[in-house]
Protein backbone atom coordinates (compact mmCIF):
# COMPACT_ATOMS: atom_id res chain seq x y z
CA UNK A 1 0.00 0.00 0.00
CA UNK A 2 1.26 3.31 -0.68
CA UNK A 3 1.74 6.17 1.32
CA UNK A 4 2.42 9.79 0.73
CA UNK A 5 4.37 12.13 3.35
CA UNK A 6 1.46 13.39 5.28
CA UNK A 7 0.18 9.62 6.09
CA UNK A 8 3.24 8.73 7.07
CA UNK A 9 3.60 12.07 9.17
CA UNK A 10 0.34 10.94 10.95
CA UNK A 11 1.25 7.45 11.36
CA UNK A 12 5.01 7.59 12.31
CA UNK A 13 4.52 10.56 14.59
CA UNK A 14 7.08 12.51 12.63
CA UNK A 15 6.87 16.14 10.97
CA UNK A 16 6.77 15.95 7.10
CA UNK A 17 10.19 18.59 7.90
CA UNK A 18 11.88 15.42 9.80
CA UNK A 19 10.89 12.76 7.08
CA UNK A 20 12.57 15.04 4.40
CA UNK A 21 15.75 15.86 6.88
CA UNK A 22 15.59 11.52 7.10
CA UNK A 23 15.59 11.41 2.94
CA UNK A 24 18.46 14.27 2.79
CA UNK A 25 20.62 12.32 5.65
CA UNK A 26 20.71 9.14 4.32
CA UNK A 27 18.82 7.37 7.14
CA UNK A 28 15.75 5.33 5.48
CA UNK A 29 16.49 1.75 4.44
CA UNK A 30 15.47 2.13 0.90
CA UNK A 31 16.17 5.33 -1.13
CA UNK A 32 12.65 6.96 -0.80
CA UNK A 33 10.22 6.42 -4.25
CA UNK A 34 8.14 9.33 -6.04
CA UNK A 35 5.93 8.94 -8.29
CA UNK A 36 6.57 10.71 -11.70
CA UNK A 37 5.03 14.34 -10.57
CA UNK A 38 7.55 13.90 -7.89
CA UNK A 39 5.93 12.83 -4.95
CA UNK A 40 7.38 11.01 -2.36
CA UNK A 41 5.61 7.32 -1.93
CA UNK A 42 6.11 5.20 1.14
CA UNK A 43 5.68 1.68 1.88
CA UNK A 44 5.14 0.01 5.28
CA UNK A 45 8.19 -1.05 5.28
CA UNK A 46 9.34 2.51 5.65
CA UNK A 47 7.08 2.86 8.77
CA UNK A 48 8.32 -0.02 10.64
CA UNK A 49 12.36 1.11 9.91
CA UNK A 50 11.43 4.64 11.30
CA UNK A 51 10.18 3.20 13.81
CA UNK A 52 13.19 1.32 14.66
CA UNK A 53 15.73 4.05 13.13
CA UNK A 54 13.54 7.15 15.84
CA UNK A 55 14.03 4.46 18.40
CA UNK A 56 18.25 4.36 17.80
CA UNK A 57 18.05 8.15 17.53
CA UNK A 58 15.99 8.85 20.87
CA UNK A 59 18.36 5.84 22.63
CA UNK A 60 21.68 8.50 21.52
CA UNK A 61 22.82 6.75 18.19
CA UNK A 62 24.52 9.47 16.48
CA UNK A 63 23.20 9.95 12.57
CA UNK A 64 26.42 8.75 11.01
CA UNK A 65 26.70 5.51 13.30
CA UNK A 66 22.98 4.84 11.59
CA UNK A 67 23.85 5.24 8.39
CA UNK A 68 26.63 3.22 8.91
CA UNK A 69 24.38 0.52 10.21
CA UNK A 70 21.79 1.44 6.95
CA UNK A 71 24.89 0.85 4.93
CA UNK A 72 25.61 -2.37 6.12
CA UNK A 73 22.31 -3.80 5.99
CA UNK A 74 21.97 -2.45 2.56
CA UNK A 75 24.85 -4.62 1.54
CA UNK A 76 23.56 -7.50 2.13
CA UNK A 77 24.17 -10.75 3.78
CA UNK A 78 27.96 -11.24 4.68
CA UNK A 79 28.18 -8.05 7.61
CA UNK A 80 26.13 -8.98 9.71
CA UNK A 81 28.94 -9.54 12.59
CA UNK A 82 30.06 -5.89 11.83
CA UNK A 83 26.14 -4.77 12.51
CA UNK A 84 26.11 -7.08 15.72
CA UNK A 85 29.29 -4.78 16.71
CA UNK A 86 27.66 -1.82 15.91
CA UNK A 87 24.99 -2.05 18.20
CA UNK A 88 26.39 -3.74 21.26
CA UNK A 89 28.65 -0.73 21.48
CA UNK A 90 25.35 1.35 20.82
CA UNK A 91 23.99 -0.93 23.71
CA UNK A 92 26.32 -0.40 25.40
CA UNK A 93 26.50 3.33 25.57
CA UNK A 94 22.69 3.62 26.65
CA UNK A 95 23.37 0.66 29.18
CA UNK A 96 26.04 3.22 30.49
CA UNK A 97 23.47 6.17 30.15
CA UNK A 98 20.91 5.00 31.59
CA UNK A 99 23.20 4.35 35.04
CA UNK A 100 24.24 7.58 34.48
CA UNK A 101 20.64 8.48 34.36
CA UNK A 102 19.72 6.58 37.90
CA UNK A 103 22.52 8.21 39.18
CA UNK A 104 21.04 11.34 38.86
CA UNK A 105 17.35 10.44 39.61
CA UNK A 106 18.93 9.27 43.14
CA UNK A 107 20.29 12.29 43.49
CA UNK A 108 17.14 14.55 42.41
CA UNK A 109 14.65 11.92 44.90
CA UNK A 110 17.08 12.73 47.83
CA UNK A 111 17.18 16.33 47.64
CA UNK A 112 12.87 15.85 46.92
CA UNK A 113 13.03 14.26 50.11
CA UNK A 114 14.80 16.99 52.29
CA UNK A 115 12.81 19.45 50.63
CA UNK A 116 9.81 18.08 51.57
CA UNK A 117 10.87 17.17 54.94
CA UNK A 118 11.69 20.94 55.66
CA UNK A 119 8.58 22.32 54.05
CA UNK A 120 6.68 20.03 56.05
CA UNK A 121 8.63 20.92 59.35
CA UNK A 122 8.11 24.77 58.19
CA UNK A 123 12.12 25.08 57.91
CA UNK A 124 12.30 25.72 54.14
CA UNK A 125 14.25 28.68 55.06
CA UNK A 126 17.07 26.74 56.69
CA UNK A 127 17.66 25.31 53.05
CA UNK A 128 20.35 26.60 51.19
CA UNK A 129 20.36 30.26 50.03
CA UNK A 130 23.10 31.14 48.13
CA UNK A 131 21.84 34.77 49.15
CA UNK A 132 23.06 34.26 52.71
CA UNK A 133 26.30 35.20 53.98
CA UNK A 134 28.11 31.99 54.40
CA UNK A 135 27.04 30.35 50.92
CA UNK A 136 30.49 29.84 50.28
CA UNK A 137 30.41 27.16 53.40
CA UNK A 138 27.08 25.77 52.63
CA UNK A 139 28.27 25.26 48.68
CA UNK A 140 30.99 23.51 50.03
CA UNK A 141 28.90 21.41 52.67
CA UNK A 142 26.48 20.63 49.58
CA UNK A 143 28.85 19.84 47.54
CA UNK A 144 30.75 17.26 50.03
CA UNK A 145 27.83 16.35 51.77
CA UNK A 146 24.42 16.65 49.82
CA UNK A 147 22.74 14.78 52.91
CA UNK A 148 23.47 18.53 54.91
CA UNK A 149 21.21 20.48 52.01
Amino acid sequence: MDLSIGEVAQRSGLSVHALRFYEREGLFANPVRRLPNGRRIYHEEDLEWLAICTKLRSSGMSLAMIRQYIELARQGPGNEHERLQLLRQHENHVETRIRELRDALDVMRHKVRIYEDHVARGEADRLWNPSHSDAAQASTRQVCHPEDT
